[in-house]
């Protein structure tokens, strides 16, 4: 049975559509255009729309990065995952360390947070407790001097106690 057109809703354009993504949240480049492939439109149709969303300055990849980065310290997490997660969106890794050092965090002081809001603030009394403490700070993206230092433990001990 064939569905006449005035009983389908217009698609709006990859214009529209981006525009509308963009009102919700900060998107990056390559996220928005996969976005858009994924909901159909040509490559160049998407191509054109993000081309005039950035002349407006609507999107700005620099904008996003610094947004995620800002975003993401506050929530807990380290600068190793932070430089997955802009690799993840295209950013080159010349432009990640750029935003990174930008954004003026203090992650020994960051991950002494997540450490007490996680373990309260007495110390590990045994070393397979701060084995337990230094992969719970290595998983949300600490470096492991970092780790070492907040932990006062050896990170290499750590990662063979979970062997």
């Amino acid at each position: 049975m064939a569905r006449d057109r005035d009983d389908k809703p217009d698609k709006p354009t990859a214009y529209n559509k981006a525009l509308g993504l963009l009102a919700r949240r900060e998107h990056s480049r390559r996220e928005l255009k996969l976005k858009l492939r994924q909901k159909g439109y040509e490559s160049e149709e998407a191509g054109a729309a993000l081309d005039r969303l950035g002349e407006q300055h609507y999107q700005d990849d620099d904008r996003f990065a610094e947004m995620l980065v800002r975003s993401r310290a506050a929530q807990g997490y380290g600068p190793m995952r932070l430089r997955a997660e802009l690799k993840s969106h295209g950013f080159s890794d010349a432009r990640i360390r750029a935003v990174l050092d930008e954004a003026e965090v203090d992650w020994d002081t960051n991950a002494l947070a997540q450490l007490r809001r996680r373990f309260g603030t007495g110390s590990a009394p045994d070393r397979e407790e701060r084995a337990r403490r230094a992969q719970f700070l290595l998983r949300r993206g600490f470096p492991a001097a970092t780790v070492r230092s907040v932990t006062h433990a050896d990170v290499d001990d750590a990662a063979d106690d979970e062997a």
